[in-house]
């Protein structure tokens, strides 16, 4: 299933995403370095399934394209990420 959000950080926090304020404070802290963002958090647990979820973000951060790709084994990957960019 395809989903997607948009996200807007200025001058204020919004767009689509449900949470625009926590991931914009993501961006803030991590710049164009997203894979800490997909790091898994240190509590999960997961089982070891091949059913691959690719997320993407495209866009503009500080006048530079930034183009992201990342692929989680399944999708609890996906749900135990230590960020909420990705969290839609």
């Amino acid at each position: 299933m395809l989903r997607a959000v948009t996200l807007v950080c200025a001058p204020t926090p919004g767009g689509t995403h449900p949470d625009p304020v926590a991931a914009c404070g993501e961006l803030l802290a991590n710049g164009s370095q997203l894979d800490p963002l997909a790091a898994p958090a240190a509590d999960s647990v997961c089982t070891r399934e091949w059913n691959p979820m690719t997320v993407t973000a495209d866009g503009v951060w500080e006048g530079r394209r930034l183009n992201y790709t990342y692929t989680f084994a399944n999708p609890c990957g996906l749900r135990n990420t230590t960020g909420v960019l990705f969290d839609f």
